[in-house]
């Protein structure tokens, strides 16, 4: 068989070499349009949980961050003077050209073909059995399979620029600062023994108050935005020490979460996305790289497992390494969510208590306790210290009506919305105002973008409850209620989940969790 790759990034070199290994009668020839040493970005970072699968089909990627990379297990989070540290994230970092030399040479190893300076079609490939798109989130081979592939991109508010950096991190640190423009977000991890990768985000209302909209996104790949460079630099001075920031093609562009329905298609001949061409998820969750490095083990093993039968290895392709991903990305999402929206939790929330909502963006209390047991004892000691219980056994008390604790059960009116909420009386809950103590009524819409604005019906209510919608869009409305109106909230859902309920009131998300009844 013969394969074209398109797409010299580390989940095309590590297919090419991965089936040149299992099978050296595969024909595999590697399309790459940059040079050999071309590459944009700084460093890439795995998590230690998220690796087997790829060190199972090939040390490479170990040996390369063993001689070449940093490891650490801690994240810290920077805000308001404060360090917090929190434990249990082994993760480690290779500056990302030094790992596609290495994987090149993998390839070149094992005798695939590797062509850089070559840019291709789909229509230049006409003489291969098999073409394997991997190149890139701007897929041109993709594009040039039509509109099929069912391929969806959600494009997120949040701004982001990627830079480089001569301070040394420690390991995985946030730093949050709030500037004279808004309010600035760091994602910073070592990469080698003299660098860091320094990823900014900001708001976009921030960013254009800063000035730093005036750079022409339109010019050729490589010129980076030295004006941002210069604002990013002398803005978090302290936090790197009076470092540089270093530049390679640094410009500012939104998050694209790219979803596709269908990974290959058969005809006009077999092509098969793999890595960014067909799904991607924000940096902050999924290691763009280890994604398509997966998908490179599994699309490997399928064609060496179904041997003579193309159209059943690419169904076997898509049926194994689809679920892990949309997993991913449904786990990005919620923390996407959270960078959009960091600034409002910066200025709202204690640094113990801003950390803790970090950290619990995408993962339970339960599940975080596992993993950083002395971080989670002490944001609930933090807690206990002003409340004088655990989360979900203090007292809530306002004007006309109170509660004994924090999860309390609902009921239902017979059309299934909710009427009252049970605490030390019955709390009537309406959507429109009441006479007495009553609860203000919202319903969360299914998309974050039709997320109401909040408007004066709730004048004179002791409290608002949010129903239906999401799980994403509910606490997303609970916390626009408590921010901007300054209201409690009360999060309503379908199930008794206790862990669940603990993680939204310890991290301020809401202040009450009921259960329909």
């Amino acid at each position: 068989m013969r394969i074209a790759v398109v797409g010299g990034g580390p989940g095309g070199l590590f297919f090419a070499a991965l089936i040149r290994q299992a099978d050296p009668s595969y024909e595999v020839t590697v399309f790459e349009r940059n040079r050999a040493d071309d590459t944009f970005g700084f460093g890439v970072v795995f998590s230690d949980r998220t690796l087997e699968a790829i060190h199972e089909a090939d040390p490479v990627l170990r040996e390369a961050l063993a001689e070449h990379g940093r490891h650490w297990e801690d994240i810290e989070v920077r805000l308001k003077g404060e360090r917090i540290r929190c434990g249990g994230n082994g993760m480690a970092a290779v500056v990302r050209r030094t790992l596609l030399l290495i994987l090149q040479e993998r390839a070149r190893s094992v005798r695939a073909d590797l062509r850089f300076s070559t840019e291709v079609t789909l229509d230049d490939l006409a003489g291969y059995d098999l073409v394997v798109a991997a190149d890139g989130a701007s897929s041109r081979i993709r594009e040039a399979l039509g509109p099929g592939l069912g391929s969806q991109v959600e494009t997120a508010s949040a701004k982001f620029i990627w830079f480089g950096t001569d301070h040394l991190f420690d390991g995985l640190t946030f730093v949050h600062e709030r500037g004279p423009d808004g309010v600035f977000a760091v994602h910073g991890y070592p990469i080698s023994d003299t660098m860091s990768t320094f990823i900014v985000e900001t708001d976009e209302a921030s960013w254009r108050r800063a000035g730093l909209d005036a750079f022409d996104v339109n010019q050729p790949p490589g010129a980076s935005d030295l004006r941002s460079k210069e604002y990013l630099e002398k803005l978090f001075a302290e936090q790197i020490e009076g470092g540089r920031l270093l530049t390679n093609n640094s410009r500012w562009g939104n998050f694209r979460t790219r979803r596709t329905r269908h990974w290959y298609a058969l005809a006009p001949r077999p092509v098969i996305l793999l890595g960014d061409a067909v799904h991607t998820a924000h940096f902050s969750v999924g290691s763009g790289t280890k994604m398509a490095m997966e998908d490179a083990v599994a699309l490997s093993r399928a064609l060496v497992g179904n041997p003579g039968d193309l159209a059943a290895a690419l169904a076997s392709y898509e049926r194994t390494a689809k679920p892990p991903v949309l997993r991913i990305q449904d786990s990005a999402r919620p923390s996407l969510a959270w960078w959009e929206n960091f600034g409002d939790y910066h200025d709202a929330l204690e640094p113990w208590q801003f950390a803790y909502h970090f950290m619990s963006r995408s993962i339970s209390d339960a599940r975080l306790a596992r993993r950083a047991p002395q971080f989670t004892d002490s944001t609930h000691r933090r807690w206990r210290d002003l409340h004088g219980a655990d989360p979900l056994e203090t007292r809530f008390e306002v004007t006309g009506w109170s509660a004994s604790g924090r999860l309390l059960d609902v009921v239902a009116g017979a059309d299934g919305a909710p009427t009252a909420v049970l605490g030390e009386s019955d709390l009537p809950l309406s959507t429109v105002p009441l006479p007495g103590a009553w609860g203000a009524l919202l319903e969360a819409p299914d998309d974050e973008a039709d997320l109401p604005h909040l408007s004066g019906f709730t004048t004179g209510a002791v409290l608002v409850a949010v129903h239906g919608g999401t799980a994403l869009t509910r606490t997303r409305l609970c916390e626009e209620v408590r921010m901007r109106t300054g209201l409690p909230a009360l999060l309503i859902e379908r199930d008794h989940d206790r862990d669940r309920a603990l993680t939204t009131v310890l991290s301020g998300r809401a202040d009450l969790v009921g259960v329909l009844t």
